[in-house]
C-alpha cells in the first residue's frame, strides 16, 4: 500500500508545529499509522517541520 501525501495530511492533521520526524513517527506509532506510513514518515528528508506547508514539500520530494 502506497501512501499519499494528502492522506498523511489528513493523518497529521490537528499536529502542533514545529514537529520534528522522530515526534511524527512517534505520534504515528501511537496512533496506529499503517506501516507504509511510518516508512514515509521516517523517510522524510528534514528532521524538523515548522508548519504543515514545509511537511507538505518534504512529502513531495518522496514522491
Amino acid at each position: 500500500m502506497t501512501v499519499t501525501g494528502a492522506q498523511l495530511q489528513e493523518y497529521v492533521a490537528g499536529l502542533d508545529y514545529p514537529v520534528s520526524r522522530e515526534d511524527l513517527v512517534r505520534w504515528g506509532q501511537e496512533n496506529g499509522a499503517s506501516t507504509a506510513m511510518l516508512q514515509m514518515l521516517k523517510a522524510l528528508p528534514a528532521e524538523e517541520f515548522g508548519s504543515p506547508a514545509e511537511l507538505t514539500e518534504s512529502l513531495n520530494t518522496l514522491a
